[in-house]
């Protein structure tokens, strides 16, 4: 005897309408429990619908190119009498009905004020556009997208059935704007920039030719308009880890079971400077400083597909061991391709290390609506004066991007040479 068992998509944290990427099984094929049965991805991370129980897999509802929320059916598996039942995944609730062609209700400021406009051709939409007959045809998710890319949607021609818009083409809209492809309206405000040049590569030699991943064309468009939008400064520093990397070492000798690395120290330090310097714990809305009494980390995870950015949250209240817990977890996570919506969102504060590549100082792009992000390359012995002699201290190349309509050189200097200070006592996490 057996019996039918529905999968359906798991929590999706805020995001709704994600796209199916890739089919991962057929009909009458045999999955394991947590296998994947499908791809999901949205414009932040990429994950795989995974199987309930082991079973066959009698029907599959979702298909390619569809756009699923949490709670949406994926497929029937059939199981054996004597498998567990998992407990059934509540479908989403449907949503209440709305009359044709209503405005949607107007974004939080808090939210809405995180994207200033760049141009007039790329900017928040005004109340013309909620005239009937004149609502640009885009479902829910892509019009939040456009709205958190500042994106007006009646000056984005839609290329799919019936004029409808896609993500991928505010994507575009965004990079013509930001090329100078897009006429500013009004006169003035607009980067005017020279068209991006056309040039027949194969011209002067073999070329080929590959498509960017998804994750990297979404995270592309969102770099160009931090990088156009937010007047980036950054401060270069050094820390000697001397005595932090012996510590380290010790620390993983005593927890075999974690691998202990300097990012968690660095989380540790960041922590302690954003306590100290709370303006870089802030985002802007407006004229006015939001500013954060919590402390969620954000980290720069490579993997095959991109750069994805997971969240560690509430890094003031956990201690060097449970972060190397969480850090290896969610880089895993990453590098699967089981990032959710929600372990994406909430960062304070972001931590690119490029430290296990090598390098000695770079300019990291601002995570907006940040105000900064430090990078971090490769440690190196250096001789350093202690005030009689010159002595061998492990040196850590520290560079911190900031907003400097928010923080001023100043403040980042200080802010770097706390860091600093911290990373060579760490006695000082305890002041």
């Amino acid at each position: 005897m057996s019996e039918l068992i529905e999968a359906r998509v798991p929590d999706l944290g805020s995001d709704s309408g994600v796209p199916v990427i890739e089919l991962l099984v057929k009909v009458g094929e045999t999955v394991k429990k947590d296998q994947g049965l499908l791809t999901l991805e949205s414009d932040k991370a990429t994950m795989e619908v995974p199987s309930p129980v082991a079973g066959e897999i009698v029907e599959i509802i979702a298909q390619l190119g569809d756009e699923l929320s949490a709670g949406d059916l994926v497929a029937r598996i059939k199981v054996s009498a004597s498998a567990p039942t998992p407990a059934p995944v509540a479908a989403a609730p449907a949503p209440l009905p709305v009359p044709a062609k209503a405005p949607e209700a107007p974004k939080p400021a808090s939210v809405a004020a995180a994207v200033p406009a760049a141009s007039a051709a790329v900017h928040a939409p005004d109340n013309s556009e909620l005239i009937p007959g004149k609502v640009p045809y885009a479902s829910p998710a892509v019009r939040v997208f456009a709205r958190e890319l500042g994106v007006d949607l009646a000056q984005v021609k839609g290329s799919e059935r019936g004029g409808r818009i896609s993500k991928e083409d505010v994507q575009q809209f965004v990079k013509a704007a930001l090329a100078g492809g897009v006429p500013a309206a009004g006169g003035g405000g607009g980067l005017n920039l020279i068209p991006w040049p056309q040039v027949d590569f194969s011209k002067f030699g073999p070329v080929s030719s590959e498509p960017l991943s998804r994750i990297k064309k979404l995270s592309g468009a969102n770099l160009a308009r931090n990088w156009a939008m937010i007047p980036h400064v950054t401060q270069f520093d050094e820390a000697d880890i001397t005595d932090m990397e012996i510590f380290r070492k010790k620390l993983g000798e005593e927890h075999k079971d974690v691998k202990v690395t300097p990012l968690v120290f660095l989380i540790k330090a960041s922590v302690a400077a954003l306590k100290k310097f709370p303006n870089f714990n802030a985002s802007l809305d407006g004229d006015n400083l939001v500013l954060k009494q919590y402390f969620h980390v954000g980290i720069a995870v490579d993997t095959p597909d991109g750069l994805v950015v997971p969240v560690i949250r509430d890094c003031d209240k956990k201690g060097l061991i449970e972060l190397s817990h969480e850090l290896a977890a969610i880089s895993v996570k990453a590098r699967e391709k089981k990032l959710t919506g929600a372990d994406m969102q909430g960062g304070c504060f972001t931590i690119s290390s490029l430290g296990g590549i090598g390098g000695t100082a770079f300019t990291p792009i601002i995570n907006a609506p940040e105000v900064a992000i430090l990078g971090v390359s490769k440690s190196q012995t250096k001789p350093v004066w202690n005030g009689t002699e010159f002595a061998p201290k492990l040196m850590l190349p520290l560079s911190l991007s900031y907003d400097h309509r928010v923080i001023d050189g100043a403040a980042a200097a200080r802010f770097t040479a706390y860091m600093a200070q911290v990373l060579a006592d760490l006695r000082r996490l305890l002041v």
